[in-house]
């Protein structure tokens, strides 16, 4: 059973970076699509990026293109997302996500393993 833990959430000024991280266990994920979405107070869950696990390809919703990065560590199991010149509006509590094909999709549903989240908060 896949297992995904998020950490590295908190609050920052605009303009600020955090690094999320999300250690993933139970499995081998070689053929897996790991993903961050995000979801506002009263708004849906959105896709922000993803990361093929044995190619390392990317994917990356418009909004965040060219402020955040995602990326994955091999040998620590770990997906990361660096969020640089963050804005108000990604204050949203982020969440990990995996699937079990090695595809980009933006839809949710897509996606069978799920964090717990982490709350982002940027201050104006």
């Amino acid at each position: 059973q896949v297992q995904l833990v998020e950490s590295g959430g908190g609050l920052v000024q605009a303009g600020g970076s955090l690094r999320l991280s999300c250690a993933a266990s139970g499995r081998t994920f070689a053929g897996y699509t790991m993903a961050w979405f995000r979801q506002a107070p009263g708004k849906e869950r959105e896709f922000a990026a993803a990361i093929r696990w044995i190619s390392g390809s990317t994917d990356y919703t418009g909004s965040v293109k060219g402020r955040f990065t995602i990326s994955r560590d091999n040998a620590k199991n770990t997906v990361y997302l660096q969020m640089n010149s963050l804005k108000p509006a990604d204050t949203a509590v982020y969440y990990c996500a995996a699937r079990a094909v090695p595809t980009f999709t933006t839809s949710p549903t897509a996606y069978n393993s799920w964090g717990q989240g982490t709350q982002v908060t940027v201050s104006s």
